[in-house]
């Protein structure tokens, strides 16, 4: 079976609390060598960590979400800051930009989402970039901070942009990772934007418990269902499943810097 990384998974979330082991053994069992757990607060990125530490191949970010920056506590930062000092700490983030909710204002989501920006260019680690009905927003931010310092290490978590944002983001830098919505029957217009992304710039993920791909459509999302967006994204880039589990794996290996 062809092996694959999940590259964003919410492992923390109560959904998995009862049968977090069995869930990550199902992972295993349906060739998903390795999981990226995501933070979105402090707190729940010193959990990832905690996770990281607990189950072999897990690994952790560290950051906070643009929906959650508002509520952030004093210490918040520092408190990221450090955990990104971990030995399985392989991201900053998620961070980013959101126009959907409005939890947070918007120019105080540019602040943090800078503010992760400058962590991952100290540290050297790749940033876990969210957007949401914000592409000529965040289009204009990350524009910016390449003109000022060069190509952005990161990935575009769940993209569903438009072709000329993937052109744009692949230029700067980033990959772009395809989660569940790729094998949605509405999804035409992405999986055309899809074809067209080079493919050492492509990564899979479940965004976990969220988005679950067909045909596991009204259940919870988990780690082994990554296997159903790869499926999608081999057809729309023309590919065979192996040929296009082998390219994510490599790619998400080079990007998050993991171990075998």
């Amino acid at each position: 079976m062809a092996e694959l990384i999940d590259t964003h998974a919410h492992l923390f979330y109560e959904h998995f609390e009862g049968d977090l082991p069995e869930v990550l053994a199902r992972a295993r069992a349906a060739g998903v060598a390795a999981v990226v757990a995501i933070g979105t607060t402090a707190e729940s990125s010193a959990r990832c960590v905690e996770l990281a530490g607990r189950f072999e191949g897990v690994w952790a970010t560290a950051g906070v979400h643009p929906n959650e920056a508002l509520q952030a506590r004093p210490d918040g930062r520092e408190r990221v800051a450090a955990l990104l000092a971990g030995p399985r700490v392989v991201g900053v983030g998620e961070t980013g930009l959101d126009r959907h909710w409005k939890d947070t204002p918007f120019d105080v989501q540019e602040e943090w989402f800078a503010w992760h920006m400058e962590l991952g260019r100290a540290t050297g680690l790749p940033v876990v970039i969210h957007s949401r009905d914000c592409e000529a927003d965040m289009l204009r931010v990350l524009r910016a901070a390449y003109d000022e310092h060069g190509p952005i290490k990161g990935v575009m978590h769940s993209f569903v942009g438009t072709a000329a944002a993937a052109e744009a983001y692949v230029a700067m830098g980033l990959y772009l990772s395809f989660a569940g919505m790729l094998t949605y029957k509405n999804a035409a217009e992405l999986r055309a934007v899809a074809s067209t992304v080079p493919r050492d710039r492509l990564l899979v993920e479940t965004d976990s418990p969220y988005l679950p791909p067909v045909p596991m459509r009204g259940k919870r999302n988990e780690p082994a269902y990554v296997r159903y967006t790869a499926e999608a994204l081999a057809q729309a880039q023309g590919a065979s499943p192996e040929e296009l589990a082998a390219v994510t794996t490599r790619n998400a290996r080079a990007l998050f810097g993991l171990g075998e």
